[in-house]
């Protein structure tokens, strides 16, 4: 939350950079056309519940409305004696875009700072319930799954990729950083992917996110019906059995031969570093010796970002990304040699006495490692 103090105050008009794709996303109210109810819809089964974000025309971007009726929802679950596990997919082509920056962006313009607020408290908090739930969950991450699609995924027991699964934390590259739980997935995985993925924003397919472990399990799209239709079927709270369900229909998952996951020596080689500008240098001289187009397109991105967001990443331009979308975002500071320790020290700072920190229940909810 101390971080999003500095973001919703921030008042360049030009980079308005502090919000991002990643679970942030917006508190906006339903509306009629948009009703609170119809934004999560419910299966009932045998033995669980399904979960289903429906938002399609919006990639199922979060919003509070959203994050308030999954925390309710999976807390009546979980006391529910007769249902054993739970499972949440989203409609159309994604499972979740993350949060609703569009939303958040006008709102902020607005001034309404403490919906945006809000927004933080209610999808945190659901997140924090997510990653010490008490029954298994399964996450069906069938299609666009960035940002806080991961925060409201990658905390649960099981992740079901597909040959349609996109992921990212795409922060960076709109003036934001990894929030929604990459903090603690990111740093995870193998070598320095974490460091790579955070910094970048690239994207992973299914097959990628299960080599490297975002992913618990891996199948062909075809075999989703299938898949979903034997967890229809079960009547269980037993992890194993869930597991032996899902792993009938899994299949070898075979990143590609572009893919970052068989560079990982150079990955670390580059990313291995406590600075971004000594990760930049490497990149430039591996790209110098090999002319890797790896290196080439990884220092684009690179320098494509902002560089503020890409320390403050390290250490833990809506407007011209997504709303007028002509991809000239003018950052401030403009480059890294203008970003100040201090600068990024403001976001690791305590927040004042008159803004109440996030309060999650960590002595009532053990976080599970």
């Amino acid at each position: 939350m101390q971080s999003l103090k500095r973001l919703v105050t921030r008042r360049s008009r030009d980079s308005l950079i502090q919000f991002k794709r990643s679970l942030s996303a917006l508190p906006i109210n339903a509306s009629a056309d948009d009703d609170l109810q119809n934004q999560v819809l419910v299966e009932g089964k045998a033995g669980s519940r399904v979960a289903i974000l429906n938002r399609p025309s919006s990639l199922n971007a979060l919003n509070t409305n959203i994050g308030a009726r999954l925390h309710k929802l999976y807390a009546s679950w979980e006391d529910n004696p007769d249902i054993g596990f739970v499972v949440l997919k989203g409609s159309g082509r994604a499972f979740c875009a993350g949060g609703d920056i569009v939303a958040l962006y006008h709102l902020r313009n607005e001034g309404r700072i403490e919906e945006c607020k809000e927004f933080f408290r209610t999808v945190y908090s659901f997140i924090y319930h997510l990653g010490t739930y008490l029954k298994p969950h399964v996450a069906i991450l069938n299609g666009i799954t960035m940002g806080g699609g991961a925060g409201v995924s990658i905390p649960g027991t099981f992740r079901f990729a597909t040959g349609r699964t996109v992921f990212a934390t795409p922060e960076t590259q709109i003036g934001f950083h990894p929030d929604a739980a990459a903090s603690f997935y990111l740093p995870r995985l193998p070598g320095y992917l974490g460091e790579y993925l955070g910094l970048t924003g690239e994207k992973l397919s299914g097959a990628e996110m299960v080599s490297c472990g975002l992913a618990t399990h891996y199948s062909h799209t075809e075999k989703l019906p299938m898949i979903e239709e034997e967890l229809g079927k079960l009547v269980t709270d037993d992890p194993s059995v869930i597991e032996s369900s899902l792993e009938k229909y899994s299949d070898v998952a075979y990143p590609e031969k572009i893919s970052a996951l068989h560079r990982i020596e150079v990955l670390d080689k580059c990313f291995g570093h406590d600075t971004v500008e000594e990760i930049i240098d490497a990149l430039e001289r591996e790209a110098s010796a090999t002319n890797d187009a790896w290196c080439n397109s990884t220092l684009k991105k690179l320098k494509e970002a902002s560089p503020l967001s890409l320390k403050v990443s390290l250490r833990s331009g809506v407007r011209a990304r997504v709303v007028d979308k002509d991809f000239a975002p003018k950052w401030d500071p403009p480059s890294l040699d203008k970003v100040s320790d201090d600068m990024v020290d403001q976001y690791f700072a305590p927040l004042s006495e008159s803004e109440p920190d996030l309060d999650l229940p960590t002595k009532q909810r053990e976080a599970f490692n």
